[in-house]
Formats: structure tokens, sequence, C-alpha cells
């Protein structure tokens, strides 16, 4: 206990024994719950277009191997007026073809900025110092949104001399921020006959109906009403400004969510494993060993007697060995805490890539009280 707490208890012992007990009352992991949830049609829309970077430093698409890339400079010289015969083979190491994508926010007005993303799709060695022409941003639906244009920054270099090259970093994707103008809004409709649907991102029945209660004792019984473990339906105002205090009010409402799920999460191909403190181990034996085989060749020279008559030749060695190492069988015990897991798990000597095996086996045989995900 801190001074000025005992101090509190020498001179205010009631309102010290009130302090005492609001914090003992307070809870103990709550969340927001704009954090955890989100308002139904209230999300972003990917937007993607094809365009073309010029102004390369001889880094661009080689168009012998990449027609569309000259196909597309033909089209574009055409709609600005700039006849250029189609037998013509142009050798344009300045222009690359990319592909631009952009997220577009919700609510996004006419005239806002948004961020794209430029990927080349063509042999490009880098686009650093391109530029990108006009572009085009379409959505899911066929129609134009945003219009892309500007300077693309690249975070990698390379360079390359005398037949040697070296590259840090990702140089043919680069960003342009604010690089497009938003032409046309996507209509949001929150709410629909004066209901709008609160989502949690993280279904749960347990979660579902704190937030329904914690959502009803803030603006009275009727308001929010949970429909499954990931919607709760909300009796929003009819006007605009009304809706929007409503929805605020919403968001800053602390809830305690439910435990989340004990989870296991295997990353196949970078050997990472990665489990959340709800894991626990039940009692188990484990044999875990390693098998190796290791050939060593190492070839003789076989040299004949000068009068033999024979000839120099060169013999192949090949030592073949076998090493198992030590498996016995270990005993993993109870564990109720994530410390003791990786305790457990360590005490093995197992690798990354022996530990994915080992979890695995675990699961199967009942004792890893967890979901696992491979990923």
């Amino acid at each position: 206990m801190s001074l000025s707490a005992i101090r509190l208890l020498r001179r205010h012992p009631c309102k010290a024994l009130l302090l005492l007990g609001m914090l003992l009352t307070a809870p103990a992991h709550a969340e927001r719950l704009g954090d955890i949830a989100n308002f139904q049609g209230v999300r972003s829309n990917p937007l993607v277009g094809y365009g073309l970077v010029v102004g390369l430093d001889n880094t661009g698409d080689q168009t012998m191997q990449t027609p569309f890339t000259g196909q597309a400079v033909t089209n574009m010289l055409s709609e600005l007026g700039v006849s250029v015969d189609g037998s013509t083979n142009m050798q344009l190491k300045n222009v690359a073809a990319v592909m631009v994508t952009a997220e577009l926010p919700a609510f996004t007005s006419s005239g806002q900025e948004i961020d794209v993303t430029v990927s080349s799709i063509g042999n490009a060695k880098s686009l650093r110092g391109g530029t990108l022409l006009m572009t085009p941003l379409k959505g899911a639906d066929g129609e134009i949104y945003a219009l892309a244009q500007g300077n693309v920054l690249i975070p990698g270099i390379s360079a390359s001399a005398a037949g040697s090259s070296v590259q840090v970093g990702q140089t043919s994707a680069g960003r342009i921020p604010d690089g497009a103008t938003v032409e046309r809004k996507v209509p949001v409709d929150l709410a629909k006959n004066g209901s709008i649907d609160l989502e949690l991102k993280d279904a749960d029945f347990n979660t579902a109906m704190r937030a329904m209660n914690a959502i009803n004792q803030v603006f009275g019984s009727g308001v929010a009403t949970a429909r499954n473990s990931r919607i709760i339906s909300l009796q929003a105002p009819i006007d605009d400004a009304s809706k929007v205090a409503f929805l605020a009010r919403v968001q800053n409402i602390d809830i305690n969510p439910a435990a989340p799920r004990p989870r296991v999460v295997i990353n196949s191909r970078t050997g990472s494993v990665v489990m959340n403190t709800n894991v626990t181990l039940g009692r188990a034996a484990v044999a875990h060993g390693n098998l190796s085989v290791v050939i060593d060749n190492s070839p003789i020279v076989s040299q004949p007697n000068a009068l033999s008559g024979g000839q120099t030749a060169v013999v192949p060695n090949a030592d073949v060995n076998v090493q198992e190492e030590s498996g016995a069988l270990q005993i993993v015990p109870d564990s109720a805490d994530l410390v003791d897991v990786v305790d457990a798990l360590n005490r093995m000597g197992a690798t990354p890539s022996d530990l994915m095996a080992i979890l695995e086996a675990l699961k199967r045989a009942g004792a890893l009280n967890a979901e696992l995900e491979v990923i």
C-alpha cells in the first residue's frame, strides 16, 4: 500500500474503504465496446486499377517479354491524340505496367484523398524515381470511385555493376501518400427500419449478453437485443444528430469481454509458435528424438604399380553414418498457467519445427486444451 493511501486511511477511514471497494469491484479487464465491435455496414471497400509508371532509369519492363506494357502505352498515346503504328516494336525501358490498389474508408466524400499502393506486374527491375500516370480505381461493381496519380515512394534500393548486383528491401512496389482523389462515395445506410446492428469481432455468447446488458443499463431496457453470439440489434434515434450521439455513447461503454478461447497458432512457413494465456496442458507422456543420416563422400585416387600397365583412377569412397538422439519418455505435468506450459515444452529441448509435431500429437492425444491453428 502506498504512503498516500495509508494517510487517507488514517484521516478519512470511510472514504478510504469506499475507494477500496470501488477498486475491488471495478472490472479487471474492461474494454471499450468500440474496440471489440463494429457497426454493421461501416466498412472500407477495396479499389483496384491498372496503370503505367513512367520516368524510370532503364529499370522498366522489357516489352518483348511483357507485350501488355507496349499495348497500354499505345492505347494511352492514342487517347492523347498521338498515332502509333501497331506494327512498331517499341523498346521502352523507362515504363512499367503496375497494379494500383487502395482502401476506400467508410463515409469518405468526393474530393478527399487516400493512399495507394503501386505494384509491378511485369519484369521491371525497380520503380524508383517513377511517376504513376492517371489511373482510374474501380470497385467490385466495376464503377470508378477514385483517380490515382503521383510520384512513387520506394522503400528499397538496388544497384548493379559488372554483372554483380545487390538489393536491400523491395524495389518493385511502393506507395503514394494521398495519391488518389475520391470521385464517388459509397452510400452507407446505418439504420434499417430504425435498427442498427452491432457486430462483435469475436463471436461469443457471454460477451454478447454482457454488451446487451451494459447498453440497456445506460439507455434503458429494450434498446439492445442480442440476436446471436455476434450480432446485437440497437434501436437508434431517427434524426442524424441524435443517431451520431447515440452511437458515440455506445462505443464508449466499458464491458468485460469473455476470456478468449485457448488457441495455439503455428506458422508452418516461418516455424513460429504463438499461444495465448488460456492454453493449458493435461498430464501426458512424450518421447522425442531426432534421427539424422550423415553421408560423407571422400574420393580416393588409385595409383597402380609402374609395371602393371594400369591407369590412375579416382575411386568413390562414401561413409554413411546414422545417428539417433535418445528420446526418453518424459512426463508432461498438468499445467494451468502459460508459463508452466512453456517450461514443460522447453524441458524437452525441441526446436520450433519439432515443437509443431509435439503440439499436434498432444492435441490428438487430448492433452492440449486449446484450438490448434496452422497458417
